[in-house]
């Protein structure tokens, strides 16, 4: 077997038989898991190659020198910043693999977040092995993975769906910036979004926006 050493000083055993795919990225700051999982892709001979990084930071620095990765596996709880912050940095990479988003909260708020930033897919870290399986399969086939699917805005909540998009990012932290490039917005537009979304609930910042969308359900 060759080693591949991440930027994380992890090495990674790369067997030498032909596989799916040649090179995946793993974001994830909880060493044990992301070993397990990096040897379960392995095992399952579903890539060749896996390297881990713990945070947003060595993620970006990783795929702006390397343009070789054919998926990324993304935690959303990741320290000093949100996993979703590095979907809206890939928009200026030329080719940019497919995200799916591994998490221990398998809420519809945390799936319906990681489709608004533009993840590709969605794999519950309590999912096992045929679901991982079935995911890579589907991610790499060009569809999209999320479990169960999403349901649409319920008809009830008075905000459009663009709006419970703008809302969804806005609760999980980014700026208007970041926002714009998750949705291909413009920041007028965006601003637009944030505006209804306040007057519809009555608030004057983000923080009470997000606190009394909570409140009321809406997250």
């Amino acid at each position: 077997m060759d080693a591949i050493t991440s930027e994380t000083g992890q090495a990674v055993a790369c067997p030498t038989q032909s596989l799916p795919l040649e090179k995946v990225l793993l974001v994830d700051d909880h060493a044990l898991f992301a070993q397990g999982l990096a040897g379960l892709i392995r095992q399952e001979g579903l890539a060749e190659c896996v390297i881990t990084a713990s945070t947003v930071e060595v993620a970006a620095s990783l795929l702006a020198r390397q343009n070789d990765f054919q998926l990324i596996l993304l935690d959303i709880a990741l320290q000093g910043e949100t996993g979703l912050a590095l979907l809206p940095r890939l928009a200026g990479y030329r080719d940019t693999p497919p995200v799916v988003i591994i998490s221990s909260s398998e809420d519809e708020r945390t799936v319906r977040a990681a489709r608004a930033a533009g993840a590709s897919g969605f794999l519950a870290k309590s999912a096992g092995r045929s679901a991982l399986v079935n995911m890579v399969r589907s991610v790499t086939r060009g569809e999209g993975y999320f479990p169960g699917g999403v349901e649409p805005v319920a008809p009830a909540l008075p905000v459009t769906p663009r709006q419970m998009d703008v809302l969804l990012l806005l609760a999980q932290g980014f700026p208007n910036k970041r926002i714009c490039q998750s949705l291909n917005l413009t920041e007028h537009t965006v601003k637009t979004h944030l505006k209804a979304i306040f007057t519809q609930l009555g608030v004057h910042n983000r923080t009470e926006c997000v606190n009394l969308a909570r409140a009321r359900g809406w997250l």
